[in-house]
């Protein structure tokens, strides 16, 4: 018996010395039912089926594209069973969510104008090596099944994740890299776009510094990734986002069904926009001359009435049409003056930012607090320390099992003057949440550093453009409040774009700082956040159909400078991390041995527990033997670290024990002192007038010298173990006839 014929082609991206990897694209062989279906392996260890359906019948009343874009995780694909309580796939998780809109945003604007069926694509990963990034080959995968699927659709689109890594043979911007390989990449971008006669245009960017690009830079001496890097790495995308392209367009040549012809249903008829045109686009110029949103909100939908009820009469039932010629007239005037006049809606240059307002410390009781203001949007960063064991635990396909920083986005109705629904986080928020944790994690000092997992949430109280980057501006604000030693301020800037017809030319205008109704009006949203020193996270969304990378490449110049003024906003409100906060736990850390970590564990956890219930701390042990104690009191921390090197380190020094110790090397600074084999401390010069009857020392040789013993007491263990000494003035006669058997005994 004969099976489905089943047709291939690949693209091979070839990365120099990083090796090949290859994309190999099927169809014929499963989900025969849809409309279009693909199965998409890279190096024939991972693979994803994409299947894209369409609906029969338009959507009634719907006067958008009701497109759906899912992915679906199967933990078989990784050879695993769901960690849930009935071992099944639950609700998505959040990498499935952010892979979701990475497909949505540059397909949906390759669909045709005006198509009212439904269309749902559904991309399953069936197998997966834990090493690899899934998201960005289902890019491909829905490309792919809607270029089969007979579908109103121009592409095909192409998607690449391109990584800058530097080997020690210098920094090289590799294609499809794997989790291994982004430990020592100092960025990480996703790239879509589709070919345009002899370019590629983008039309989707999603990039990030990664967790260990502060180390590789400024230790290692790695690339920083700058906005001339950055631009670098568009162009380096494109040869790869070509080849993924040929391979889609060869297959869909011999495999793809016809293209069917589906109602298109335009927003409004060529007559009822002129009549709109005639009656409202001089009185829409001067409305959108008003500086104050509702303001001008208000007078626009005023006129909008006045509009429709002037012309009612001869468009008797087209109601409709005539709301949507009026909001297409809003975007031709508002476009028109920006490029032509170079004024802005709310009277702003081109390069203008709003009025900046920076505040901290703006909630009682809560461990750090923030309030960022850009024109009318207003975010309120708050942020949260606990013990590391609070960290989220992750259960996905991806080898990542737990996340120290979390960042939360909420955006409530009332942001925008509206009701709605509130309660779990739509996708948009996830996005939002995302984007703004990517932008801050270059700059998060390390678990040794501080030892605390961080709640970020980022409530968007007023709306009016760009929340996302106010959710970082915020959350630098926020948590250098709460006391976390950020390695670097992070701020963020949206840029938008205004593309036009003007004398027979196409323009482009880049805007800093945009506004909701620009970003509704214009044809791209692009976000960057960084340092004053490098970029550390971009979103670009656009409506167009692939947007020239030069365009990209000047609005990524155009940003830094808005990013560095807002910088300097952020750092007057607060520059240096605040103290912990009263009411924030106090977290230190102990080293055990880890053959005694059952000792301090006991019987069925009855040891820990006890320690806990005694002291009031929260204890949690890490595997090699690192235990962290927190507490919302010193006292409650050192108690319970007493306990535990009773246990553990039975020998290791507590506060106030005195020793007759050895000076093992002297210092400009002060002594080293031997207390017990393989334990030093200090005895700072400071602590040396002690023994030169309260005269100040300048030289720690002229008081102590090596190979002397002095009585010394310990006045202070810091939270990395190390021991601050004092001498024991009282008992030097005490001292000197210990030394003197000691030596009589030797």
């Amino acid at each position: 018996m004969e099976g489905p014929e089943i047709q291939y082609s690949e693209a091979v991206i070839d990365n120099g010395r990083y090796g090949k990897r290859v994309v190999r694209f099927e169809t014929g062989r499963l989900a025969q039912q849809a409309a279009g279906a693909a199965m998409v392996y890279i190096d024939e260890d991972t693979v994803l089926l994409s299947a894209t359906s369409a609906g029969k019948q338009p959507r009634e009343g719907f006067d958008f594209f009701p497109l759906t874009v899912d992915v679906e995780e199967r933990m078989y694909a990784a050879g695993r069973i769901p960690g849930s309580f009935f071992r099944r796939e639950g609700r998505p998780s959040t990498e499935a969510i952010l892979a979701c809109r990475l497909m949505d945003r540059p397909l949906r604007p390759a669909f045709v104008k005006g198509l009212r069926n439904e269309v749902q694509i559904v991309v399953t990963v069936l197998a997966i090596n834990p090493d690899v990034l899934y998201d960005v080959v289902a890019i491909n995968a829905s490309s792919m099944s809607t270029q089969l699927s007979g579908l109103p659709f121009s592409g095909p689109i192409g998607g690449v994740r391109v990584a800058l890594i530097d080997d020690g043979q210098g920094p090289q911007w590799v294609a499809f890299p794997k989790h291994s390989e982004l430990e020592n990449a100092v960025f990480n971008m996703v790239v879509a776009g589709k070919v345009a006669g002899d370019d590629v245009a983008i039309m989707m960017v999603e990039a990030e510094a990664t967790d260990n690009s502060w180390k590789l830079i400024k230790e290692q001496g790695h690339q920083a990734p700058t906005e001339e890097i950055v631009s670098e790495g568009l162009e380096a995308a494109k040869p790869f986002i070509k080849a993924l392209c040929d391979a889609q367009a060869d297959l869909a040549a011999r495999a793809a069904k016809p293209t069917v012809t589906f109602p298109i249903f335009l927003d409004y008829e060529d007559d009822a926009y002129a009549a709109v045109e005639q009656a409202s686009a001089t009185k829409l110029a001067a409305v959108f001359t008003i500086a104050d949103k509702q303001e001008r909100d208000n007078a626009s939908d005023a006129l909008k009435d006045e509009t429709i009820a002037a012309l009612v009469g001869d468009f008797a039932g087209r109601e409709k049409e005539l709301s949507a010629a009026f909001r297409s007239v809003t975007k031709h005037v508002i476009r028109q003056r920006i490029l032509t006049e170079q004024i802005r809606i709310d009277g702003r240059g081109l390069t203008d930012i709003r009025q900046l307002t920076a505040e901290v410390e703006v909630l009682p009781r809560v461990h750090g607090s923030a309030i960022f203001e850009r024109g009318e949007t207003q975010i309120l960063g708050v942020t949260t320390l606990n013990m590391l064991k609070m960290e989220q635990q992750i259960d996905s396909l991806s080898p990542v099992t737990r996340k120290r920083y979390m960042h939360n986005y909420n955006f409530p109705p009332y942001s925008t003057g509206e009701t709605g629904r509130v309660g779990s986080p739509k996708r948009r928020e996830i996005g939002h949440g995302a984007l703004a944790e990517r932008a801050i994690v270059p700059v998060l000092p390390s678990r040794e550093e501080f030892p605390y997992a961080i709640r970020q949430v980022s409530e968007a109280l007023s709306s009016n453009g760009s929340t996302s980057m106010g959710s970082v501006c915020a959350s630098t604000l926020s948590l250098l409040n709460a006391g976390v030693p950020l390695k670097a301020p992070v701020a963020g800037i949206a840029m938008g774009l205004v593309s036009d017809q003007v004398d027979g030319q196409t323009r482009y205008a880049a805007l800093t700082d945009i506004l909701g109704a620009e970003d509704a009006f214009g044809d791209m949203d692009f976000k960057v956040a960084g340092t004053a020193e490098f970029v550390t996270a971009i979103q670009l969304d656009t409506k167009l159909d692939g947007i020239p990378a030069s365009v990209l490449a000047a609005a990524l110049k155009q940003a830094r400078e808005a990013r560095l003024h807002i910088l300097s906003v952020l750092t007057s409100a607060i520059d240096v991390p605040d103290e912990l906060s009263e009411f924030a736990p106090r977290v230190i850390a102990v080293k055990i041995p880890v053959d005694k970590i059952g000792e301090v564990i006991g019987p069925k956890g009855k040891m820990i527990n006890q320690i806990q219930e005694d002291t009031g701390a929260d204890i949690s042990i890490e595997d090699d033997g690192t235990v962290y104690i927190g507490a919302t009191n010193g006292p409650s921390a050192d108690a319970a670290r007493s306990a535990i090197n009773a246990i553990a380190n039975p020998q290791i020094p507590e506060i106030g024990e005195r020793y007759l110790g050895t000076v093992v090397k002297t210092t400009t600074f002060g002594a080293f002192i031997s207390l017990t084999p393989g334990k030093d401390g200090l005895l700072h010069i400071s602590e040396l007038r002690k023994l030169a009857n309260g005269k100040r020392v300048d030289n720690v040789d002229d008081v102590v010298s090596v190979g002397q013993k002095i009585q010394v007491e310990i006045t202070k263990i810091d939270d990395r173990g190390k021991l601050s000494l004092s001498p024991v003035v009282a008992d030097e006669e005490n001292a000197a006839e210990e030394v003197a058997a000691e030596s009589a005994a030797e």
